[in-house]
């Protein structure tokens, strides 16, 4: 992602945001539906080998500050998934399959959608809703509403990460979706967790708070 010349990667900001992209000349706005699912990747810093001994460059750690600096913050912060993938080691390969493959995965998946379509179905909104990543002010309160400890979880968490409005509302939708992946009917402290799991860690804006 990084590659990409910035003007072109902070253009997905507003699509992201509204799902909608407009077009403003002198004369008139065109705006166009552009609800996508973004799928991103970037190296650690321009060599890739960061944290590597023996193979990171001179420069490191300051390479990969100003590398990753080339997405701005407010474009991190609409990316709902952060998942650190750590290099393949040789002897991974020969590790078997895993337990859960992509037939089963794909139902899991199915099944919450259905959940949101039976959610969302009877609502009289404009536009219509169809699935959490939809849902917005106080219908995704009322849908994402955590019990009494993952709502304790997320104001600690909130405070310590220094959430914004935005990616405070982005974990509530993600653990919403956590909680229809596993058959629940309401978002618990454990789907609040993984979805902080998931959230961009800002260097100076402190830890995730612990989850037992």
């Amino acid at each position: 992602m990084p590659e990409f010349a910035r003007g072109a990667v902070e253009a997905l900001r507003q699509p992201l945001e509204t799902g909608r992209a407009i077009i403003a000349r002198a004369n008139q706005h065109v705006s166009y539906p552009a609800r996508v699912q973004l799928v991103a990747a970037m190296n650690p810093c321009r060599c890739g080998y960061l944290g590597e001994a023996g193979l990171e460059c001179s420069r490191a750690p300051k390479c990969a500050e100003e590398y990753q600096s080339r997405i701005s913050g407010p474009l991190f912060d609409r990316i709902d998934l952060h998942v650190d993938v750590p290099a393949v080691n040789p002897a991974d390969l020969t590790l078997p399959p895993p337990a859960e493959g992509s037939a089963e995965i794909a139902a899991r998946v199915a099944a919450a959608r259905e959940r949101q379509r039976a959610r969302f179905g009877p609502l009289a909104a404009e536009p219509p809703v169809r699935s959490n990543a939809e849902a917005d002010g106080k219908l995704l309160e009322e849908v994402a509403e955590p019990d009494a400890e993952g709502r304790a979880l997320l104001f600690q968490a909130a405070e310590r990460m220094r959430l914004t409005a935005r990616g405070y509302h982005r974990v509530l939708r993600v653990a919403r979706t956590l909680a229809d992946l596993d058959g629940a009917e309401r978002v618990r402290r454990l789907h609040i967790a993984e979805a902080l799991s998931y959230r961009r860690v800002v260097p100076g804006r402190g830890i995730l708070p612990r989850a037992e």
